[in-house]
């Protein structure tokens, strides 16, 4: 079941936002945004903590005042995942976050005034190894591109996007990503793939304001699957009405889903019907809450009758399957033992949890053994 993806990557070039690198052959990073006051420093350090403990490679934190930069200072100082300012129009505020040490700049050079300006963020962003974003949105396109083209089309997010790139190629900074967003799922998927086609840059994914957790979930699937499926994509991001935290987990789901990438348990489950031999939805609802904190990359099998059950169970790191009088474990593909209905949440979480300890065992001597194999 743990099969390859086939989904061949558009190649880009390769950047780092801090430790994390953002295209090449690099692995696709979440990132989400705080939505806390940012001079609330200690609400917005928890916000961006709870960010990172979900999974997120990349957290994006606005600046939107050079008050606001002092507390990006102050928020710099107490976590450790890789941070980006959203900066608007203030080139000012950009050199700051540069000085107190931000990752990656989200600024439009387009946007921050007079050629000085924006010659003088470059050269901090080039001193400093510090990649810039370009962001584009469909809510935000200048006013002659309104013009042109009457409303926001595919075509005019791409011509704002190479307007901002050209500046940068002006300067030769090559170091940036670029995002061409819109809330519009047709219209910002062909906007990036008309993009992926004329540059080389990693590309930031996103559906724009996607709307609450069920409708966003479901735009933000259907649009930035599209376009992984087509190997476009580098780093993304799922903008939802909701908790930072759920934008996160969205985002793993849908990497997980086209084995893209492995982050915590891949749970298979049944919908349940009048077979099951105990409660699918409440054990479901159970144990993902349970087990968010496991990051080790294993598959969980929970089916509520023996129709299916043992077939997804053999080809899952632990499943059940409900029987009756007992309900069956597997563990490693292979019948393990029986449970009853009784209390059994506990006990499969406690398989669970032993079962992804020895897969992390296992990985580990995995890589302790290719490490000596490696000729010095």
């Amino acid at each position: 079941m743990k099969t390859e993806s086939p989904i061949k990557r558009r190649l880009s070039r390769q950047i780092h936002v801090g430790s994390v690198a953002v295209g090449g052959d690099a692995p696709i990073s979440v990132q989400s945004m705080t939505n806390t006051d940012t001079c609330d420093v200690a609400a917005t350090v928890a916000q961006v903590q709870a960010i990172a403990d979900a999974g997120a490679d990349i957290v994006r934190v606005s600046v939107p005042s050079l008050e606001a930069a002092e507390a990006f200072r102050a928020i710099r100082a107490q976590v450790e995942v890789p941070l980006v300012a959203d900066i608007h129009f203030d080139h000012r505020i950009a050199l700051k976050v540069a000085e107190y040490g931000v990752d990656c700049l989200r600024i439009n050079p387009g946007n921050i005034g007079r050629d000085e300006k924006v010659r003088e963020v470059i050269s901090c962003a080039r001193d400093r190894g510090i990649p810039i974003r370009i962001g584009v949105n469909a809510g935000s396109l200048g006013k002659d591109l309104q013009r042109k083209y009457g409303e926001p089309t595919a075509e005019a997010l791409v011509e704002s996007a190479l307007r901002h790139v050209d500046i940068l190629d002006k300067h030769d900074f090559q170091d940036f990503k670029v995002s061409v967003k819109a809330s519009e799922v047709f219209m910002a998927v062909e906007a990036y793939r008309l993009l992926a086609a004329q540059i080389e840059q990693p590309l930031h994914l996103g559906i724009t304001e996607a709307g609450g957790l069920r409708g966003g979930t479901v735009k933000s699937a259907v649009g930035l699957g599209m376009l992984l499926m087509d190997g476009i994509g580098d780093t993304i991001r799922i903008s939802l009405a909701a908790d930072p935290v759920e934008e996160v987990k969205v985002g793993f789901e849908i990497l997980k889903s086209l084995k893209l990438r492995t982050n915590g348990i891949n749970f298979i489950a049944c919908p349940s019907c009048s077979r099951q031999n105990f409660d699918v939805i409440a054990t479901m609802n159970s144990l993902e809450q349970r087990l968010e904190d496991v990051r080790t990359p294993m598959d969980v099998a929970v089916i509520g009758c023996v129709v299916n059950g043992p077939g997804e169970a053999r080809e899952a790191d632990v499943g059940m399957t409900g029987a009756s009088p007992s309900n069956l474990i597997y563990v490693a593909g292979k019948p393990d033992h029986k449970v009853s209905n009784q209390d059994f949440v506990d006990h499969l979480e406690q398989v669970i949890r032993e079962r992804a300890a020895q897969l992390e065992e296992e990985r580990a001597r995995q890589s302790d053994n290719l490490i000596l194999k490696t000729p010095a």
